[in-house]
């Protein structure tokens, strides 16, 4: 019984040990690698932000002019999300926000939208979604040049029954035989709108810190 026991006990401080081990590498890794993948994150997130957010558009940090948005219905997001604010000489000039289409025809269809300070669409994405492949693919731009269509749309140039596909009085494309995905899309981007011209002043906003850049900015040109 002795012999078990310590054969046990050694067992067990083996298993300790080697987890002690584990924990300390997988630390060791994480704080070696953390700040690439942040940069790297970054580096994705701004690539997808300037397919809708042309680099003319702006001039300042927009990766870190960020803003955090409740979860709202008109966005259809459960969560908080990120705004990424894109400024030009000190002005808005865009901001882009995410929103969730709940009603795919497989389930959410997530999407990044970039709004003119006018309020008129610059570009759309689909970030994620479920859908059949095949009947869905043509809501990605790689597949389809379809969800270019948004580009300069607003909410003053379309009433609320253009919001639609055409197949049900509206004024936007679809596939035959896939129109639950468009048609789902096309309502998520109408509630962006109308959630942006409910909040332009408050996503538009300067932080501290971004009020603080603008006047650095401000204070360099009149020094030239």
């Amino acid at each position: 019984m002795k012999r078990i026991a310590r054969s046990t006990l050694q067992t067990a401080i083996n298993l300790v040990f080697f987890a002690a081990i584990g924990t300390a590498v997988l630390s060791s890794t994480f704080f070696l690698t953390h700040d690439e993948i942040v940069k790297s994150e970054e580096a994705e997130k701004l690539k997808l932000i300037t397919q809708i957010v042309p680099p003319s558009m702006f001039d300042n940090d927009v990766i870190q002019d960020t803003l955090i948005i409740e979860a709202d219905p008109l966005l259809g997001n459960s969560e908080n999300t990120v705004a990424y604010r894109a400024r030009l000489m000190g002005e808005p000039s865009a901001v882009v926000v995410e929103a969730v289409a709940p009603d795919g025809y497989s389930g959410k269809i997530n999407l990044i939208l970039a709004v003119r300070a006018s309020g008129e669409l610059a570009g759309v994405r689909v970030v994620s979604h479920k859908e059949t492949p095949g009947l869905g693919d043509y809501i990605e731009l790689p597949k389809s040049s379809w969800i270019k269509g948004f580009d300069g749309k607003s909410r003053e140039a379309y009433k609320d029954t253009d919001w639609k596909v055409k197949k049900d009085g509206g004024q936007f494309d679809y596939v035959t035989g896939a129109t639950i995905t468009p048609r789902a899309v096309v309502k998520a981007v109408n509630k962006a709108l109308i959630y942006f011209a409910a909040n332009r002043d408050n996503l538009f906003a300067v932080s501290v810190n971004t009020s603080q850049k603008v006047k650095s900015e401000k204070a360099k040109e009149k020094q030239k």
